[in-house]
């Protein structure tokens, strides 16, 4: 794995997968921040600006879809990585051109938790590689 010293935000209502990931990116070298609902990871995601956001689509309070979208609504020109973990489908992670449900990444819950750090390493590898705009 690479040094990526990155802020990463999983906002997630299942305990289980709060902890699968963060011991995941912990022992990866990320710190970690984590929400159980949407309205808490947008006020966690004011208060540390993460490089990365994972939300879970379904959740109480705020959905994911809604919550991306508010994330990336704040974020303005300084946009996160923001990939949408759910159990909704089975096919393997994607990308899509343009943001579908609030996230331009879907990856599905079953994907192993190191496989979804790899991807996270990429993802921000490619993103400070890419000159930013004025």
């Amino acid at each position: 794995m690479t040094a990526t010293a990155a802020n990463i935000l999983i906002i997630d209502d299942d305990p289980f997968f709060q902890r699968i990931l963060s011991d995941a990116f912990r022992e990866n070298g990320f710190t970690v921040f984590v929400a159980s609902d949407g309205i808490e990871g947008v006020k966690l995601y004011l208060e540390k600006f993460p490089d990365v956001v994972i939300s879970d689509l379904v959740m109480p309070r705020m959905g994911g879809v809604s919550t991306c979208l508010e994330i990336a609504r704040i974020a303005g020109d300084k946009q996160p990585v923001i990939i949408m973990l759910t159990s909704m489908f089975q096919e393997t992670a994607h990308e899509h051109a343009t943001p579908e449900m609030g996230a331009r990444f879907h990856i599905p819950k079953s994907t192993p938790p190191l496989d979804v750090v790899i991807l996270v390493e990429q993802l921000i590898a490619r993103n400070r590689s890419q000159p930013s705009t004025p």
